[in-house]
C-alpha cells in the first residue's frame, strides 16, 4: 500500500485534507499542534471499470485498491533544529513513499498563520533540506571510512558518490527532488542512480512530491490562476488546487447526498479521485484487474512492470512459478460481457515473461510451483 505524508504549516488544512480523502476522524482546528501524533486513514480508491466488472461476473466480493494518508503535525521554521515539534514531526515523513505538500491559499482572520502559498511551501522546502544536510553530514565521513577500508565495494562507492552530490546540493540549499528530476519513476524507466543509492537513508528531500493547494469557496472560479505560481515553482509536479473545507464536509455525507453537492459546487468526482489520479501519476502507479464470480479485485503495479512482477503483487507463488498471463483489456472484456465469450470469440491474448502489464488490463496468471 503507497503511502502519502502530508506536509504544511499549522492551519494549512492537512487535517481537513486527511478528512476529505479519508472520510473522517482527523482533529481540525484553527490552532497550531492540534495534530501532535499522526493520524493514519486508508481510503478504498474509486474505480468505475472494477465496479463493472464486478456486475458482469456477478462477483460476492469486491476489493480496490487502497492508500494510505498520514496526516502530520504542523512544520514550523526552525523544524529542523527542534522547534515546534522539530524531530518528532521529522520522524514521521521518513518512510512515507511521497510527500504531499499542502498548502493555504484561502484567508480567514479567524485562523492565523500566512495565506501566501509560496511562502508556505519556501518554510518547508527549506526545513526539510536542512535536516536533510544534518543527515548527510551526520553521516557521510562514516561511509567515506568504510569505502576507504573496502574500496572494490561498487555498491558502497556508488552511496558515496550519491551522499557527495546530495550533500553539494542540499549545502546550496537545494532539496534532492529539485536536484535529480523525478519524471523516470513516472513512465517507468529506471530510477536517477543516486536516488536508488541513498533509498535506505530515507532522506525526507528524495522522494515525489506533489502540492495541494488549499482555496477558499469564494476562490473556486480562479483556482488555476492561483495554482499557476505553484506550477512554476514546482515544474513536473502535480499541484492540485482543492477547496478542501467544503471536500470535507461532503466526506460526511451519504454517497448521493455527496454526489450532489460536488456537482452543485462544480467539484466534479471529489478530492478522493482527483487525488488519486494525481499520486498514481506521481508514482508511475497502474492498475490490472481480476474478476471472477469469487471476486473481483483491483491490483496497483509500477509502470514498466512485466507479467511476472504483477503475479507477484497477488502471491509470490504466481512470479515464482509464473508460465503465462491470459489477458484483455477491461472495456473489451466487457463489451464481450464474460471470460467464456471472450475465449470463444479469440479475443484472448496469451502473454509471456516479457509482457509490459499495462493500466486497465484484465488478467488470469497460469503458474506452476
Amino acid at each position: 500500500m503507497e503511502r502519502f505524508g502530508f506536509v504544511g504549516l499549522p492551519n494549512a488544512g492537512k487535517s481537513s485534507l486527511f478528512n476529505s480523502l479519508a472520510g473522517g476522524g482527523a482533529l481540525a482546528a484553527p490552532y497550531a499542534f492540534a495534530t501532535t501524533d499522526p493520524n493514519v486513514g486508508v481510503a478504498r480508491v474509486p474505480d468505475g471499470r472494477l465496479d463493472a466488472l464486478a456486475r458482469m461476473s456477478a462477483s460476492r466480493k469486491v476489493v480496490p485498491t487502497t492508500t494510505e494518508f498520514i496526516d502530520i503535525g504542523g512544520l514550523v521554521e526552525g523544524a529542523s533544529k527542534g522547534e515546534g515539534l522539530g524531530n518528532r514531526f521529522l520522524a514521521g515523513i521518513r518512510e512515507v513513499d511521497a510527500i504531499v505538500f499542502v498548502l493555504r491559499a484561502f484567508t480567514d482572520t479567524d485562523v492565523p498563520g500566512p495565506a501566501d502559498p509560496l511562502e508556505h511551501l519556501s518554510i518547508v522546502e527549506t526545513e526539510l533540506t536542512l535536516a536533510d544536510l544534518e543527515s548527510v553530514e551526520s553521516r557521510i565521513n562514516r561511509r567515506r571510512k568504510a569505502l576507504r577500508s573496502q574500496p572494490s565495494d561498487t555498491a558502497l562507492a556508488e552511496e558515496v558518490a550519491a551522499l557527495e552530490a546530495a550533500l553539494e546540493h542540499l549545502e546550496a540549499g537545494t532539496p534532492l527532488f529539485r536536484a535529480w528530476p523525478l519524471a523516470a519513476t513516472c513512465n517507468g524507466a529506471d530510477e536517477h542512480p543516486h536516488r536508488v543509492a541513498l533509498r535506505s537513508h530515507f532522506l525526507l528531500t528524495d522522494k515525489p512530491v506533489m502540492a495541494v493547494l488549499n482555496i477558499g469557496e469564494d476562490q473556486l472560479d480562479a483556482a488555476a490562476e492561483l495554482a499557476a505560481p505553484i506550477e512554476a515553482e514546482l515544474p513536473g509536479a502535480t499541484v492540485l488546487p482543492l477547496c478542501v473545507q467544503l471536500e470535507a464536509e461532503a466526506a460526511q455525507l451519504e454517497a448521493a447526498g455527496r454526489a450532489e453537492l460536488l456537482e452543485g459546487l462544480g467539484l466534479g468526482s471529489g478530492a478522493l479521485e482527483r487525488f488519486v489520479a494525481g499520486a498514481h501519476g506521481l508514482l508511475g502507479l497502474r492498475t490490472f484487474l481480476t474478476t471472477g464470480e469469487k471476486e473481483s479485485r483491483a491490483w496497483t503495479f509500477r509502470a514498466g512492470w512485466r507479467a511476472p512482477q504483477c503475479a507477484g503483487r497477488i502471491h509470490t507463488d504466481f512470479e515464482r512459478g509464473f508460465i503465462r498471463a491470459e489477458v484483455i483489456d477491461w472495456a473489451e472484456l466487457l463489451e464481450l460481457g464474460s471470460w467464456g465469450a471472450a475465449r470463444d470469440a479469440g479475443r484472448m491474448r496469451v502473454e509471456g515473461k516479457d509482457y509490459p502489464m499495462r493500466d486497465g488490463d484484465v488478467v488470469e496468471f497460469r503458474f506452476n510451483v
